[in-house]
């Protein structure tokens, strides 16, 4: 019997969390990351940034605010290379903001742009480890599209992670896509995220679990994290 070899692991770029997985996310992983939209999870993202070069694709916002908050949480932001989704969808070419958003033709361009882009981060690569970073990953689900668009664009993202055998983190926000293509999403990628935000007795608690990572054995613990300096995991097993 032929055994293929152990999976080369990446650094998620949180030390705690990659001690958590075994040693990091194998390479050539596309993660979902299911948070609660109260939780302020996309630190994860911020975080994720700090371990290598990271194309970081924006769709609810400006990357210059984006930027702006990633600096105030005290990560180096050298590595970010940002690909404005928002502007050339919310924003016509005189920078205007534009009234026809939300029709299929619309909708189905930017599609074309995200994979255009993808592809030619892919072409250019020169073999250095990347992380891909597609925040958030709802937009898409949301559009006014066929369907089969988003299962085209899904399977762009996927081949182009294996191709350049990179992290992509594809962040999602619970409670607001359609169940049939988050599901769908999530029959498609390696890896799972879920963080969710729950309320107790005198404070607010976060917890993260990662039930899916495909060529390991996931953990059953459920993680407990706040966010400070940075995503802060705390260790202790005692999480009910």
């Amino acid at each position: 019997m032929t055994y293929l070899d152990e999976p080369v692991l990446l650094s998620t770029g949180i030390s705690v969390l990659d001690r958590n997985l075994g040693g990091g996310l194998p390479a050539g992983s596309v993660s979902y990351f299911s948070a609660d939209p109260r939780s302020m999870s996309e630190v994860f993202l911020y975080q994720f940034t700090q371990s290598r070069r990271t194309f970081y694709f924006t769709t609810g916002r400006r990357p210059k605010f984006v930027l702006r908050d990633i600096i105030n949480l005290g990560f180096d932001p050298s590595n970010i290379i940002f690909v404005d989704v928002y502007s050339e969808y919310y924003f016509n070419s005189c920078g205007e903001l534009s009234e026809n958003v939300g029709n299929e033709y619309i909708d189905s361009k930017i599609i074309e742009f995200t994979e255009y882009n993808l592809r030619n981060i892919a072409n250019d690569s020169d073999g250095e480890e990347v992380n891909l970073v597609i925040d958030s990953f709802s937009f898409f689900m949301n559009l006014h599209i066929n369907p089969g668009l988003i299962r085209q664009l899904t399977n762009v993202i996927y081949e182009v992670t294996k191709e350049m055998q990179c992290l992509t983190y594809l962040y999602g926000h619970k409670g607001t896509t359609p169940e049939r293509i988050d599901n769908e999403v999530f029959a498609t990628v390696d890896v799972i995220f879920e963080s969710s935000l729950e309320t107790g007795s005198d404070k607010l608690v976060s917890k993260l679990a990662i039930p899916k990572i495909r060529g390991m054995v996931p953990s059953a613990d459920i993680i407990k994290f706040k966010i400070g300096e940075g995503v802060q995991i705390d260790t202790s097993r005692d999480i009910a």
